[in-house]
């Protein structure tokens, strides 16, 4: 299945006019499909074609998996690893966009906690953002951040969404920037210092990256 050109995300680096449609990913929301990523970003490949057969090599992997699918769908901060070079999903210019990294930071992920709900024997299951699930044997919210062990798939370390913290925008005209945490009120209203500017905003428009 496609998407029409004028109904893709507008965080897709693609032009707005050309061909009719483009490639849907398998999940939709928050992603970017990896023939994008690969075709229209990185410039490594040309076509659908030739991008499946580096998958049939096995060359690609996403988060340390061998991928397959050309319509695999990569989220914010998901690392995409090809001829012994990593690139980690960011914005740029509130654009999906890639920033080579080295072999050390391409083990891990950062990762927003949406949702949580508790298991048998006391167990907890977390909901992120790029829609995978693990289980946390600590006090985690949601709006907090999770770093993931990508080889072992295991959480290394919950960071909490609190003041002091520092964030990263997804959401709204700041996205792409860093900021750290003032203020937290009751009612949920987020005050982020970026660069010097104060900016009120909500947990929906951050991840926690440190």
């Amino acid at each position: 299945m496609h998407l029409k050109r004028n109904n893709m995300p507008k965080i897709w680096p693609l032009k707005r006019k050309g061909n009719k449609y483009v490639v849907r990913p398998n999940n939709l929301e928050n992603s970017v499909p990896l023939i994008i990523i690969m075709r229209d970003i990185l410039e490594l490949v040309q076509n659908k074609k030739e991008l499946q057969k580096v998958l049939n090599s096995d060359e690609i992997k996403v988060n340390g998996k061998i991928v397959k699918d050309v319509k695999y769908p990569l989220f914010l901060f998901d690392v995409v690893s090809f001829k012994k070079k990593n690139f980690k999903v960011v914005f740029d210019n509130k654009k999906i966009a890639l920033k080579e990294i080295s072999d050390e930071e391409a083990k891990t992920k950062i990762s927003k906690v949406i949702g949580k709900k508790m298991l048998k024997k006391g167990k907890i299951q977390i909901n992120l953002i790029d829609s995978r699930n693990y289980l946390a044997d600590k006090k985690v919210n949601v709006g907090d951040s999770v770093i993931i062990d990508s080889e072992k798939k295991k959480i290394l370390e919950i960071l909490p969404l609190k003041e002091k913290c520092k964030v990263y925008f997804i959401t709204g005209k700041h996205i792409g920037h860093e900021g750290i945490v003032e203020k937290i009120d009751e009612k949920g209203e987020i005050i982020v210092d970026v660069d010097e500017e104060k900016v009120n905003t909500r947990s929906k428009s951050l991840v926690v990256i440190k």
